[in-house]
């Protein structure tokens, strides 16, 4: 019997693997144009890298294991002893079978070239093609055994292999990988945003090329409602603001705990309508905002429940309602995206519910959400009464 093969597990050291990997992403992130960058949705673009950059471990997928090819060749069996031939100097040909066992994976081929942090002498062997691992077996016998018996042995060697990489690629990589790179597209933003002051300050007019960005993202300070805009010349265009997604995630925040409240004290709240429900939400903004959020402001094509705005522009706009079934969440959905223009990039529907169930409720949200034509896709929620949503760009109204 003879196996035709190759080393896995062999070539590259794993620290070294990642440390390259990390290289490729921070060299991706520096190679974006400066107008896609400041263009982009953030979180949109730290979604895709991670999907190009995470290195997902092969997994063997043991229910699909099957002969691929068998074929009826001659085998030299000049070299076994226990067949009776007088002269070993030649060849010695009889009949006998090649077969080729197939292997299905799902993964990065690429790993099976890594070596783990922890491995033996021994290394398992076989060949890639495409999503599988072929071993190919010849044997002039007619007992499967031995086959059966070395491909089971390898395919539990590899398992073994694949387990260690898995381990450690991903607590050393793919759970870093959305952080490191949030925080790498964040800090070359700033740092571009932080060049445009620079130039500005320089009080020259600028020459705009073609395409040049209309919108950046500005970071608020937490608990500061100043948004800082790059210092410009009047002869300069200032781009457009939009909210920072962390300081998005901080309003949405003090919003939360203002549910919090209203939790601990229903009584205090019970009789209070739709516009004094949304007053005490207000009060916490332009608590840690000084004054910056605003109610029944005109925004658009209609009038919204409570806006924040810097410097006349919109950078975050929410919609109060009362839980009257799937229609009435439907028709919320649709008047707050009407209230949107192109550079409003972060929304919110604040609903309130005094029906008895509120697991049923929250149970039909994001089923109803999902069949709205702007429906994009859902993130993880945070906690049962959290429901991120991101819906496509509405169109623009002329």
């Amino acid at each position: 019997m003879r196996v035709s093969s190759r080393y896995f597990f062999s070539e590259y050291n794993v620290f070294e693997f990642i440390e390259n990997r990390k290289s490729l992403v921070s060299s991706q992130i520096r190679s974006l144009e400066q107008d896609y960058l400041l263009n982009v949705n953030e979180e949109e673009l730290v979604a895709a890298l991670v999907d190009q950059f995470r290195l997902d471990v092969p997994t063997i997928i043991d229910d699909a294991i099957h002969i691929a090819d068998h074929s009826e060749t001659q085998v030299d069996v000049s070299r076994d002893p226990y067949r009776g031939i007088t002269d070993r100097s030649r060849p010695f040909y009889v009949s006998g079978t090649t077969l080729t066992i197939a292997i299905p994976f799902e993964g990065n081929p690429q790993l099976f070239r890594v070596r783990p942090n922890l491995y033996s002498n021994s290394y398992p062997g076989g060949t890639i093609v495409d999503n599988e691992i072929h071993f190919v077996y010849t044997t002039a016998g007619e007992d499967s055994t031995e086959i059966e018996t070395n491909y089971k042995r390898t395919v539990a060697e590899i398992k073994q292999y694949l387990d260690i990489l898995r381990g450690f690629i991903e607590n050393q990589f793919n759970n870093q990988l959305q952080a490191s790179i949030r925080e790498q597209v964040s800090q070359r933003k700033k740092k571009i945003i932080a060049g445009s002051e620079m130039v500005a300050s320089l009080g020259l007019p600028i020459k705009r090329r073609d395409g040049a960005p209309t919108t950046y993202a500005i970071p608020l300070s937490r608990r500061k409602p100043k948004i800082e805009l790059p210092r410009a010349t009047s002869t300069a265009f200032p781009p457009e603001p939009i909210l920072d997604l962390d300081e998005y995630e901080h309003i949405l925040s003090i919003m939360k705990n203002m549910v919090s409240v209203m939790e601990q004290s229903p009584s205090a709240f019970e009789q209070m309508n739709e516009e004094h429900l949304r007053t005490q939400f207000l009060v916490q903004l332009n608590a840690q905002y000084e004054g910056k959020a605003t109610a029944e402001t005109f925004n658009y094509q209609g009038k919204t429940d409570i806006l924040l705005r810097s410097q006349g522009k919109n950078v975050f706009i929410v919609e109060c309602k009362f839980w009257k079934g799937a229609k009435s969440l439907t028709d919320a959905i649709d008047q707050l995206l009407s209230y949107l223009s192109w550079r409003d990039t972060k929304t919110a529907i604040l609903l309130f519910n005094r029906n008895a169930n509120l697991t049923k409720v929250l149970q039909q949200i994001v089923p109803i959400a999902k069949t709205h034509q702007c429906y994009k896709r859902d993130h993880p929620q945070k906690d049962e009464t959290d429901v991120p949503i991101l819906s496509k760009q509405p169109q623009q109204v002329s």
